[in-house]
């Protein structure tokens, strides 16, 4: 958080909902990720299905897992996955969502690009039938 705010997402590789999610975790990131913003999965599965999961659903930033009990998704309070927290550099959770949320995501589009000083870029596409929400 030194280098600026940071994007988590937690997940499970056999969760439908986190399995839709993902891809568009990473238009966020290819749009905002680097130049002082982070970004990270932490998967509550193994590596070998991990690194399926990255290789299926097109994840390029970095995923990290989260040990035997779930030691980091606890220290949340984590209930659901996918759950999705834009953390700011002062350690201020900014966004906080759990499931699918169109309106969460577009929130952190929108914060990651006012920091940038830039009109936010659609993360949906027109012809894209997106729901507003789906629970995880």
């Amino acid at each position: 958080m030194k280098h600026g705010p940071v994007v988590v997402a937690f997940f499970k590789i056999s969760c439908p909902v986190c399995q839709f999610t993902f891809p568009f975790l990473e238009r966020l990131y290819k749009r905002y990720g680097g130049d002082g913003v982070t970004f990270l999965g932490v998967s509550q599965d193994d590596a070998r299905a991990t690194k399926r999961f990255v290789e299926d659903y097109g994840v390029t930033f970095p995923v990290l897992l989260d040990e035997t009990g779930y030691p980091v998704s606890n220290g949340y309070g984590l209930t659901n996955v996918p759950t999705i927290f834009l953390i700011d550099s002062d350690a201020a959770i900014r966004v906080a969502s759990m499931g699918f949320g169109k309106a969460d995501l577009e929130n952190i589009a929108n914060e990651l690009a006012a920091r940038r000083q830039q009109a936010p870029a659609a993360l949906f596409l027109a012809d894209e039938r997106v729901p507003d929400y789906k629970p995880g």
